[in-house]
């Protein structure tokens, strides 16, 4: 699988917003960065100051265009934005925190804490078809790219997707991976395979100081 064809993918979550800073429900509703966010989306340019990116991916939210956008200036590229790149859609939960959500739909939330493949929320994806919808996108954005470095910028649930797609992860299976805003992680795409290479890479981030987001 190792071989001159395969693709490299920096995958990364979108900066924090306020409503990643309260807990609620993002889905397809469309928030910016809030000040650290955007700290964090410069420090990630930093962390990739000098390495080889032929081309920059980004979800079409603004959070994911935004934390994309540093990196591209410093590069020298216009973002290719994707809507397959998208967070899940949560319908009529968006804009809700678990905690509201849980006391108002209880048995929707033991499904989807339980992580049923067949769940959706009232207006919502299935857990099944956003993970088929970000992991055919990511490849084929891979197989368009062979032998090339990438940038990906999508959403916490689609690097979840993504994760357990490279390491053969079931759906239900527990979280036991983090998933922190702007962090670089490594996959590796040869022949429609991906391979993890490195997860969580998040060291660029102790330099966003407070003065920094102030």
């Amino acid at each position: 699988m190792l071989h001159d064809q395969a693709t490299r993918l920096f995958l990364i979550r979108h900066g924090e917003t306020d409503w990643n800073a309260d807990a609620r429900i993002q889905g397809h509703t469309d928030i910016s960065l809030n000040a650290r966010g955007r700290a964090q989306a410069r420090a990630l340019a930093h962390a990739l100051d000098g390495q080889t990116i032929d081309a920059i991916y980004a979800s079409d939210l603004s959070r994911a265009r935004e934390t994309a956008a540093p990196l591209a200036a410093q590069a020298g590229l216009a973002p290719r934005l994707h809507a397959g790149l998208r967070e899940r859609a949560f319908g009529d939960f968006e804009g809700s925190s678990f905690a509201q959500l849980q006391l108002a739909h209880p048995e929707a939330c033991l499904r989807w804490r339980r992580r049923d493949p067949d769940f959706a929320a009232p207006g919502g994806e299935r857990l099944d078809a956003f993970h088929a919808r970000v992991t055919r996108t990511v490849l084929d954005i891979a197989a368009a790219h062979p032998g090339q470095v990438l940038a990906v910028v999508t959403h916490g649930g689609a690097l979840d997707c993504l994760y357990r797609h490279a390491t053969g992860q079931a759906l239900d299976a527990a979280r036991t991976w983090e998933l922190r805003n702007a962090a670089i992680n490594r996959v590796l795409v040869a022949g429609g395979q991906m391979t993890l290479i490195g997860w969580n890479d998040a060291s660029h981030l102790d330099d966003v100081r407070d003065e920094q987001v102030a």
